[in-house]
């Protein structure tokens, strides 16, 4: 799945592989509970999360991978020294494996994330 056209985020997990469906439905339980005043909505097919009508967060479920976008580069440059071992693209994390994803640093990403707002890429 690159793009849904779910109308919702139910919607988007309902079309998620059942393999996957699981760490996605948790990843969104940590988003939910960490992003206190962001909005959860749809944006370029994928669940994603805004903060005065900006997206800063957003994850989903690609055919090769789980995909993480962190869209604040003040986020991710706090956080090279955590990220450097991980498969990041420009704001995009990448897990291959849903056991191998790390919510204790995504945890620590949305944290920082929601402490203030940023300028996005």
């Amino acid at each position: 799945m690159v793009q849904s056209s779910a109308k919702d985020v139910d919607g988007y997990l309902a079309e998620v592989p059942d393999e996957r469906r699981d760490v996605l439905v948790e990843l969104r339980q940590l988003c939910r509970q960490e992003l206190a005043g962001f909005t959860e909505l749809m944006a370029y097919g994928m669940p994603a999360y805004e903060r005065d009508g900006v997206v800063e967060i957003a994850f989903a479920g690609q055919k090769q991978y789980i995909s993480f976008y962190l869209m604040r580069s003040d986020v991710r440059e706090a956080f090279a020294e955590r990220l450097a071992g991980q498969d990041m693209g420009k704001g995009c994390l990448r897990f291959r494996k849903p056991q191998a994803i790390d919510f204790g640093l995504l945890r620590d990403l949305l944290r920082a994330t929601a402490a203030r707002p940023g300028t996005v890429c």
